[in-house]
């Protein structure tokens, strides 16, 4: 049974790998195109796209929201955002890198990391009670408890072969 749960856990500690690999991809990708990206075309695009539909009802709340999204989104925000999904990215794909290849070192590093960025996404979903910020922490939440699990595994799994070997 234990052997079975063990599996089931490995099985799904490497769908939270793909899935954070994807995550890390598109984080990447959306930084890319944010170089690009003019904080003024930007906002003057968001009042083009939603004109219509607050012209039919003033208080549609994404619309608003988009309004509200151009009007603060700024250079200092661009920059952010830029460095941000970058950094974040590159470190995830860098990560789920070294686990793929079960390098010990890497689990704690993982656990610590994404420990880090949970924190900081704690603190911004206080501030704006993003539902998608709250299912990526409670997407990150998960792979931690998995990569400790794995981490555990992976320990006793090398304890056996150096064990057999003497």
């Amino acid at each position: 049974m234990q052997h079975r749960a063990g599996g089931i856990f490995h099985l799904s500690f490497e769908l939270a790998l793909l899935v954070k690999a994807f995550d890390a991809f598109v984080e990447i990708l959306c930084g890319v195109l944010l170089i690009f990206l003019n904080p003024s075309a930007a906002n003057q695009f968001i009042v083009q796209l939603t004109r219509e539909e607050l012209s039919e009802d003033p208080n549609d709340i994404i619309a608003n929201a988009l309004i509200h999204f151009g009007q603060s989104f700024s250079i200092s925000a661009q920059h952010f955002g830029i460095f941000y999904l970058l950094s974040h990215g590159i470190l995830k794909i860098i990560l789920v890198y070294l686990l793929w290849r079960k390098k010990l070192w890497a689990y704690p590093a993982a656990i610590v990391l994404l420990f880090v960025f949970v924190v900081y996404q704690v603190y911004k979903i206080a501030l704006t009670a993003s539902l998608m910020m709250m299912l990526l922490t409670l997407l990150d939440v998960v792979v931690i408890a998995l990569t400790f699990i794995e981490y555990r595994n992976q320990k006793l799994h090398k304890q056996k072969n150096e064990g057999s070997l003497m």
